[in-house]
C-alpha cells in the first residue's frame, strides 16, 4: 500500500518510465514481510535492458525486477535505498521521507 505521494508525482514517474528513462518514486509503505521499513523507492524503466544494467551497476540483482504491466521496476528498501538516493542526488526524497 502506497502513502505520501500525489497523483501528479505518480503520473510523472509513469511518464518517465514509459519513455524508457530511469525514474525514482519514493513513498511511505507498509509490508509486514519487512518490519522496520516504512518507505520504498521504485526505480522504474520500460526498457528492461537499461533497467537490468542499472541494477548491475548498483550491485543489485536484476532477477528482482517486478515485471508489472508497462511499468517494470525494482524496489529499493533499507540501507541500499538511502545509499542510492544519495548517489542519485535525490536529497529531497531523503528529507521528505525522513530517511
Amino acid at each position: 500500500m502506497a502513502f505520501g505521494i500525489a497523483r501528479q508525482e505518480l503520473n510523472e514517474w509513469k511518464s518517465k518510465v514509459a519513455r524508457g528513462e530511469i525514474a525514482f518514486l519514493t513513498h511511505y509503505w507498509y509490508e509486514p514481510r519487512f518490519p522496520g521499513s516504512n518507505t520504498v523507492t521504485k526505480v522504474g524503466c520500460s526498457n528492461l535492458n537499461v533497467l537490468r544494467q542499472w541494477c548491475i551497476d548498483n550491485g543489485l540483482n536484476p532477477e528482482y525486477i517486478h515485471h508489472r504491466s508497462e511499468f517494470p521496476h525494482f524496489d529499493l528498501i533499507g540501507p541500499k535505498q538511502k545509499e542510492i538516493l544519495l548517489k542519485e542526488g535525490l536529497q529531497e526524497q531523503l528529507d521528505r521521507f525522513r530517511m
